[in-house]
């Protein structure tokens, strides 16, 4: 197929902010983790799908299946959708307290 360019699970973007390696991002409607640091403009290869761990909002937790959401001013997956992106769901249960944050999540790609 000549019109075929690559799978698309992973690909480069200009960084909308400064990101590290593992960071998570949102340009416009595509969600990603970052596979680098980045400043804000920089070109930063990006993985739009599988399974990473992402820093999530304090004090929520998690059941596996609960829908995911970026929030973008926190730089945080959270459960709460108001505001927020859509960009996978949890696959391990997380506790609730201040120290729980981090949270697993599957990715689902651009939503």
């Amino acid at each position: 197929m000549r019109n075929y360019i690559q799978p698309g699970n992973t690909i480069t973007l200009a960084a909308p902010y400064d990101v590290t390696s593992g960071g998570g991002l949102l340009v416009g409607a595509l969600f990603g983790v970052a596979g680098g640091d980045a400043l804000a403009g920089e070109a930063v290869e990006t993985s739009l799908v599988g399974v990473f761990d992402l820093t999530k909002a304090a004090s929520q937790a998690w059941s596996v299946g609960d829908k995911v959401y970026w929030d973008d001013t926190n730089k945080v997956a959270t459960k709460t959708a108001t505001g927020n992106t859509l960009i996978g769901v949890a696959i391990e249960a997380v506790g609730g307290t201040a120290t729980d944050t981090i949270g697993r999540v599957r990715l689902n790609g651009s939503v």
